[in-house]
């Protein structure tokens, strides 16, 4: 039998520690059998103070809303007495311009309508009589201002010289323009201190509606938006109802002014017309038979 030299067993000592390995049982059952699943450490629960639970996270989202209707009818309920009553005084001025809008104008359209055609029957007149006779059946301020020439001929046929009859029917003709533009005008004035004092009074409102404000954040030692936000916005709702107020009133009054303008200047046309006419007759002499009957008349009595 052969010995194996010693670099032989150095050799060998590798191979034959694997074969021992193979031969032991437990080695065998290690490589065969399914690796278990690793355990899991058993949750630890936190105290109840280190997380906040569920409702005290909703607490402070419920806080934030905003508890009252912030619609322009739910801030005028809520809104103070103070600004109710400013906020309703507003929206009886609105009201109220409109009012006159409506009225003046169609008052103006027919007022202007009425005075061209009374122009317009005066042009074509050619003498006093048919002007006296076509302003007869018609109203308004033309018919007037014939009525007054009429009556100023009258009272004037006891006079010894006719040249100061253009003066007096002149000056009778200037009164009844003068007292037509004060009709015409009348009510225009209120859409003028509407405009001009309705955005101070929502300023009044403004102011009282933030002061309250203030008061409730000094009470509730809060700033929290549900307690400011409503008080603010009532408060910007009277200044917008002032500016709803102001802005179509001042709109309106300059609107009138500039059509009573020009209806002033048709009163001048229609004076002019009167007295052109007066002057021509009293040219060709065609009041003379009346004032000598009205002489003949008050010399019987």
């Amino acid at each position: 039998m052969i010995k194996p030299s010693p670099r032989m067993r150095i050799r060998l000592l590798p191979t034959l520690a694997f074969a021992a390995c193979l031969s032991m049982p437990g080695f065998v059952q290690a490589q065969t059998t399914t690796p278990v699943a690793p355990t899991t450490l058993p949750a630890v629960s936190a105290p109840a103070t280190s997380t906040p639970t569920a409702p005290a996270i909703a607490a402070p989202a419920a806080a934030l809303t905003l508890p009252r209707d912030l619609s322009p009818w739910g801030m005028f309920v809520a809104a103070d007495i103070v600004v109710k009553a400013v906020m309703l005084g507003l929206a009886f001025a609105s009201v109220l311009s409109w009012t006159i809008w409506f009225a003046k104008a169609l008052e103006l359209m027919a007022a202007r309508r009425k005075l061209r055609r009374a122009i317009d029957e005066l042009a074509r007149a050619r003498n006093w009589d048919e002007a006296a006779e076509a302003m007869a059946p018609q109203d308004g301020s033309a018919a007037v201002m014939v009525q007054a020439t009429d009556a100023e001929l009258r009272l004037s046929a006891d006079a010894m010289l006719p040249e100061g009859v253009k003066e007096r029917i002149a000056s009778r003709l200037e009164r009844a323009e003068a007292a037509a533009g004060r009709a015409m005008i009348r009510g225009t004035g209120i859409l003028a201190t509407i405009g001009a004092t309705a955005p101070f009074v929502g300023l009044f409102g403004t102011v009282w509606g933030i002061m309250n404000s203030f008061i409730g954040i000094s009470k509730s030692h809060t700033t929290n938006l549900a307690v400011v936000a409503p008080g603010i916005a009532e408060a910007l709702l009277a200044t917008a109802l002032g500016l709803v107020a102001a802005i179509p009133a001042v709109v309106m009054y300059n609107f009138f002014s500039r059509w009573i303008a020009g209806y002033r200047a048709l009163h001048a046309d229609a004076s002019a017309e009167i007295l052109r006419i007066v002057s021509r007759d009293l040219d060709r002499g065609a009041f003379d038979r009346r004032w000598a009957e009205r002489r003949r008349a008050i010399a019987a009595e």
